[in-house]
């Protein structure tokens, strides 16, 4: 800090502030490029049914001001693996499996 302060004055460091603002470089960025590329995944596997993944779903977020998140109900969760299992099945169907020339 003392040699930044000492070659960068004030003018200077509020003015990389303002472009990290418009450009994000760093950490932060890279979290962004790795949650597009997630996001990006998610959507092109997404059946059309239930909700659609948003980015903002894959972006990290370390500052704790994110809602509190409701735990699933067992019920829930049983919905979720049977819509896994049913989509799952359907898949091996259409790969011709499940009829008897499994190998």
């Amino acid at each position: 800090m003392r040699q930044c302060r000492a070659e960068v004055d004030e003018a200077e460091l509020d003015e990389w502030a303002a472009y990290a603002t418009l450009e994000p470089f760093g950490e932060e960025r890279a979290d962004a490029r790795a949650a597009l590329i997630a996001f990006t995944v998610a959507r092109s596997q997404h059946s059309g049914k239930g909700r659609k993944p948003r980015f903002e779903d894959f972006l990290l977020s370390f500052g704790g001001d994110e809602p509190a998140r409701r735990e699933q109900t067992p019920d829930e969760m049983a919905a979720v693996m049977k819509s896994f299992a049913k989509g799952h099945n359907r898949s091996l169907k259409r790969k011709g499996a499940g009829r008897g020339d499994r190998r």
